[in-house]
Order: C-alpha cells, then structure tokens, then sequence
C-alpha cells in the first residue's frame, strides 16, 4: 500500500506531496531522523523513482499518513 507524505516549506504556499512505496512506519522513521538533526535533508523516492531532498532547516511540518483509494463523484460509498 502506498504512503502519502505532505511536507510543507517555509516560505512556500504549497505543500509537497510525496507518494512512496515506503510503509507508513518506515515513512516516519526516515522523516524522525531527518528532523532529529541526524541529517541535513530528507530524501525521499517515490513510487515512479522519482527522488526527493528537502533541506531540513526549511520544512514547516510533515504529514506522514496512509493512502487509500479516494471515490470521487456522486455516489461514492
């Protein structure tokens, strides 16, 4: 199941969202680490590959939550 993380930039109106095949716990565990001061940035791959590095000193915060098959339309159960 994929995880979608938002991460939201200082001195940015728009928030990144990061779909990776990363299980929510090992999602969380990365971004702790990054935050904690281990790392300079939080480098994160998404499910087609793409990789992503965010300096630390500019995230605003980090929503690490699951991802489920959204329904839109009228109707959706």
């Amino acid at each position: 199941m994929a995880v979608e993380v938002k991460i939201g930039i200082s001195d940015s109106s728009r928030e990144l969202s990061i779909q990776t095949a990363l299980t929510s716990d090992k999602a969380y565990a990365e971004v702790e680490a990054a935050l904690s001061g281990k790392e300079q940035l939080l480098s994160l791959v998404d499910e087609k590959g793409a990789r992503f590095l965010v300096p630390v000193t500019k995230i605003a915060y980090v929503e690490v939550g699951s991802t489920e098959n959204r329904k839109v339309g009228f109707g959706a159960v």
